[in-house]
């Protein structure tokens, strides 16, 4: 028999045995970085998903421009309140299973704005024609219809408003744990990875967005051979709700994970020698910044600091002009993600499954790869501050340049009797009250267009004077006949005419996507200005007032702007209950000169506020020049410090060669 020994103690994960515990993933940061990824990916697909379902929303819950943008918008105001708490709780707390709790937040806010689908009725469009329009559209405007009109739409109020709460935690504690616990020589590497993800979460989100819409609204609810309308017909609407319980579903399968990460781990060995004789040290550092915490202010000593660290701040003249510069980026890019669908949708007479296709393949791609090389170039060249805020203000007077063709890019209105133009009014007054159906008892806010094969479209069958219709497969219509508006030799077909821009789709998108490259080339440069214009001790709060700004002046009203703007646009309201609902006809002539001028009106603040940057700061640079001499002025740019030390040497130079003459 052997003789057992001593039980042996558990070993110590991080210290006595490092070996045996280097099998659990929860204690690697690589895998906490895959974890992170994931997560930022799924949550930012969750925003840019709610970004391509724009009109459909609009279309399914009968909301103006305006409004959806205001929608658009709420998950700013819970980031907003909350933001502030990051920067000082920072350590304080256990940041993987808050990241964790904020994932689940996320899940079920999206969760929460899927649930209106299930509990409205199954979706009615207007269905007018000679002989329907009375018993098919009296619509019921009881208060238990407005109300629940009401209810529907504040679950999604609330669902944004969880949204926005719920990633507030996500990224800042993310980019602080990798900070803490990555090697020095990896760290750069796991947070481009991370900043990278980022950016590529609303292109999976606009992606999400054109496959879900190509289904029915009510697919759960009826079989695919009884669906009323087909795809592409102006009333079509996708399955908005189903990509919702996908992103929701993605975000609560990986917020598990963070749950079991520790709140610190081991530090993470680079291989360098001289980095893991600094990892004890770091470790040390480490322990002794979480047992000073109760030295430091507390939450209402720092609510009441924080306003005197927001005006120290902005005084500084570059960081205020680059912060209100990037406001204005923030500002153009929060508006148009919004309702670049929706923009597509009405020039190019395209789907918004396939306007949501482009965004997410094409544009969305080339504002990362214009980060990616912006970046690049950085680094390379090892550019200054000064020539950073030269590259910043050149970026964007090219994206203006770049911009102006989109302006002329894209068709009027379609010909639409009654409203248009006049084809066969009696009297030549604008209006759908035409001659040729005054016996059909049309309504005036009747919707279900179809066109002619002369290229002139009417609202309605009605409207057309049609009273019969040729059927096809599953009762779906395949035209209308007997029509009294229309020449004998017409035909009358279901859906709208459409622009005839879809020749000019291709030549768009390129600009608009050479726009976003060039435009983003700034985007790390403009960073790095903001950085370097504060004093160290000041930068964590910098970037976060520098957030705060932008939620507060670009990210929140940018939408409702953009809305607003769109709206003024419009020709043809849908009404229900006597109240303007969603938009049916735009001026495309104004709709495209206006969202087009607003983005180049942003893209001109931007390039003055850069450029003023500019100045200003060659001005600080000569100031201190004169005042602290070269080692004040090498501090802030070594080009110009370099040129200073030579220009002093050859003096000094000159005067030795005076001394030894006399």
């Amino acid at each position: 028999m052997g003789v057992t020994g001593p039980p042996t103690s558990k070993p110590n994960c991080g210290e006595e045995r490092p070996r045996r515990c280097s099998f659990n993933p929860f204690h690697s940061i690589k895998f906490f970085v895959l974890c992170h990824g994931l997560l930022q990916l799924s949550q930012l697909m969750v925003s840019g998903y709610m970004k391509s379902i724009t009109s459909t929303i609009e279309k399914r819950f009968g909301l103006a421009s305006q409004t959806s943008g205001m929608l658009s918008s709420l998950n700013e105001i819970g980031s907003t309140v909350f933001i502030v708490f990051v920067s000082y709780f920072g350590s304080r707390v256990h940041r993987p299973r808050l990241i964790g709790c904020g994932g689940i937040l996320v899940s079920v806010a999206a969760f929460t704005m899927a649930v209106p689908h299930f509990i409205m009725g199954p979706y009615r469009f207007d269905m007018t024609t000679a002989n329907e329009d009375r018993k098919l559209n009296n619509e019921s405007c009881s208060r238990d219809k407005i109300g629940g009109d009401d209810q529907m739409l504040s679950l999604l109020i609330v669902g944004q408003l969880l949204l926005g709460i719920g990633g507030v935690p996500i990224q800042p504690f993310g980019i602080s744990y990798v900070d803490d616990f990555a090697s020095n020589r990896n760290s750069p590497l796991y947070l481009g990875i991370l900043f990278a993800v980022s950016v590529l979460g609303p292109a999976f989100g606009f992606v999400l967005g054109s496959a879900v819409l190509r289904l029915y609204v009510d697919i759960d609810k009826i079989s695919a051979d009884h669906i009323p309308l087909q795809f592409g017909n102006p009333r079509w609407v996708g399955a908005w709700w189903l990509g919702f319980l996908i992103a929701a579903s993605c975000v609560l399968l990986v917020s598990i994970p963070y749950f079991f990460f520790p709140r610190e781990m081991p530090k993470e060995k680079s291989g360098d020698p001289e980095d893991e004789s600094k990892s004890e040290n770091e470790k040390d550092k480490l322990k002794s910044k979480h047992e000073d915490t109760a030295q430091d202010l507390s939450l209402l000593q720092f609510i009441k600091s924080f306003p005197l660290i927001l005006l120290r701040t902005l005084r500084c003249s570059v960081y205020l002009l680059v912060v209100l510069a990037q406001v204005c980026m923030s500002a153009l890019m929060s508006g148009l993600t919004v309702f670049i669908g929706k923009f597509l949708e009405q020039q190019f007479s395209v789907t918004a499954s396939f306007a949501n296709l482009l965004v997410g393949s094409i544009h969305v791609p080339g504002a990362v790869l214009g980060i990616l090389i912006g970046g690049a170039i950085l680094r390379k060249f090892q550019i200054s501050l000064r020539g950073s805020a030269v590259m910043c203000f050149m970026a964007i007077f090219v994206s203006i340049c770049v911009t102006t063709p989109l302006l002329f890019l894209g068709c009027s209105t379609q010909n639409i009797d009654g409203l248009t133009f006049n084809l066969n009014s009696s009297n030549g007054s604008s209006g759908i009250d035409l001659s040729c159906n005054r016996g059909c008892s049309c309504r005036d806010q009747a919707y279900n267009p179809v066109c002619t094969t002369d290229g002139i479209e009417f609202i309605s069958p009605c409207h057309a004077g049609c009273r019969n219709a040729t059927f096809g497969f599953a009762g779906k219509v395949v035209n209308y006949t007997n029509c009294s508006c229309v020449s004998t030799q017409a035909l009358v077909k279901p859906g709208t005419c459409g622009s005839g821009c879809y020749r000019l789709l291709l030549p768009f998108m390129f600009f608009l996507t050479l726009t976003a490259f060039v435009a983003t080339l700034c985007q790390t440069p403009s960073f790095m200005l903001v950085l370097r214009s504060v004093k160290p001790e000041d930068k964590s709060f910098a970037i976060g007032i520098q957030f705060m700004l932008f939620r507060v002046l670009a990210w929140l009203p940018g939408p409702i702007l953009y809305g607003s703007m769109i709206d003024t646009t419009c020709i043809r309201w849908e009404k229900k209950c006597n109240k303007k609902a969603a938009c049916r006809y735009y001026n495309l002539d104004l709709f495209r000169v206006r969202y087009i001028g607003l983005q180049m009106l942003f893209e001109c603040g931007a390039f003055l506020f850069f450029l003023v940057a500019y100045y200003v700061l060659v001005k600080d640079l000569l100031r201190k020049e004169q005042r602290g001499g070269v080692k004040a002025k090498t501090s802030i740019d070594p080009e110009v410090g370099g040129e200073r030390k030579i220009l002093m040497e050859k003096e000094n130079g000159m005067k030795a060669q005076l001394e030894l003459k006399v």
